[in-house]
């Protein structure tokens, strides 16, 4: 597409000579407002996706792959050989069922908090990934009996509450008498403390043994819902399609992960795409910057131009010419952009650490973002989309400076020269 000649010129128009220098800082302006622009969004973009790769990993870990919920107020009594046959099915790897119940928690310190309060066996627990390898204080070993409770680091925490200490459940759902419903008030012994990596998990959810929990909420020999493990968590369309069956006429609420997060998922996602555009500007701007650098060349070479045509240069080499100049600051910008981009992408938690240690406070809010680190690791697909955005922008940048330099006429330049 580009012959010799169009190389030697668009070679020699790139290199600045004396009187031209000005021309040639507007177009390294131009390639470094690439390159920035470039090295931004690939960073930003990165961080967004790892973000949201991160959450729904961890998200996983604590909730499964697939729920199967009774309604409100309901519960499921066979689950022991419903619970069996999921765990059969193929693509399954494990099936937990759990009983869930809204509580207050109270300790002997004033004040108190709302939670949740999940009832699963100890084996059912330490199959929990993000749980079960994630015992920081006491052991899964004591966790049996009537009295024993697991809680996050977070409720820990702000309770003071150490293995051995002790909280307290009050439930509203109690027994019936004659001046009313009674709640239901049962203290409980820390036997383990785990770090899900959800500070909001580690905030609100307790775990009960199953079979005080079934005492604790009056659902003898019942559960509340199944959690469905899978081997490949982007197989749950073939294993919802294969537990749909089982269930008979059962009245369940059966979803995967996508439909039980789609809100959070949806946000982060929306972020992304508005980063995206937004930060795309940036790019853009950085190709204007392109156009009237070229715009200056071709006015700064009007009279070479005249020379090659009246030397019989078609027009379009003329226009190949010029094309060849932007696109080179343009796919410089965008070379030098990408690999400033995948290297802060690789080394972002040692940037993250070096800063808070340098300002002394946080690079964004651990409660927030239930993140403790920006999450490491460069996307490919991310960088792709960035980079054709770069070329098609910067290449783009080069079509109207090009145009008007093939279009110039020789003999009118000659003329008034």
């Amino acid at each position: 597409m580009f012959g010799p000649f169009e190389r030697m010129v668009a070679g020699r128009y790139l290199r600045a000579r004396k009187g031209e220098r000005f021309v040639s800082i507007i177009a390294i302006f131009s390639l470094v407002g690439i390159a920035l622009g470039v090295a931004t969004l690939i960073v930003v973009y990165s961080v967004m996706t790892g973000f949201q790769r991160e959450l729904v990993s961890r998200i996983l870990g604590v909730n499964g792959h697939i729920s199967l919920d009774a309604y409100a107020g309901d519960k499921i009594t066979d689950y022991e050989a419903l619970t069996a046959r999921i765990a059969a099915l193929p693509g399954v790897e494990a099936a937990l069922p759990v009983l869930d119940g809204q509580v207050f928690l109270t300790t002997d310190r004033p004040g108190g908090t709302g939670g949740l309060v999940r009832g699963i066996t100890a084996d059912s627990l330490r199959k929990i990934p993000q749980i079960g390898g994630h015992i920081v204080a006491g052991s899964l070993d004591d966790f049996q009996g009537e009295d024993a409770i697991a809680i996050g680091v977070g409720l820990a925490a702000v309770n003071r509450l150490g293995v051995g200490g002790t909280i307290t459940l009050v439930s509203p759902n109690g027994a019936v008498t004659a001046f009313g419903t009674m709640p239901r008030i049962k203290a409980y012994r820390v036997v383990a403390i785990f770090d899900s990596g959800l500070s909001t998990f580690n905030n609100s959810v307790a775990y009960l043994s199953l079979p005080a929990a079934q005492i604790y909420f009056m659902k003898d020999a019942a559960v509340t819902g199944i959690d469905i493990r899978l081997a490949d968590a982007e197989g749950t369309a073939e294993v919802l399609a294969r537990i749909q069956p089982l269930l008979g006429n059962r009245q369940l609420l059966l979803r995967d992960w996508r439909q039980a997060n789609n809100g959070i998922i949806g946000v982060l996602q929306i972020q992304k795409d508005t980063m995206f555009i937004v930060l795309g500007m940036i790019i853009l701007v950085a190709a204007f910057n392109v156009i009237s650098s070229l715009i200056m060349l071709v006015k700064d070479k009007r009279r070479d131009i005249a020379v090659m045509r009246t030397m019989g240069a078609q027009s379009g080499a003329i226009l190949r010419i010029f094309i060849m100049c932007g696109a080179f600051v343009g796919v410089a910008g965008t070379a030098l952009g990408t690999a400033i981009g995948v290297l802060v992408c690789r080394n972002i938690v040692a940037i993250q650490h070096a800063i808070e240690a340098m300002t002394g406070g946080q690079v964004f809010d651990r409660n927030v973002f239930m993140l403790t680190d920006l999450p490491q690791g460069v996307e490919w697909p991310d960088v792709a989309k960035v980079v054709a955005l770069g070329l098609v922008l910067s290449l783009l940048a080069t079509i109207y400076p090009s145009w008007r330099a093939a279009s110039t006429d020789p003999v009118e330049v000659l003329r008034n020269e």
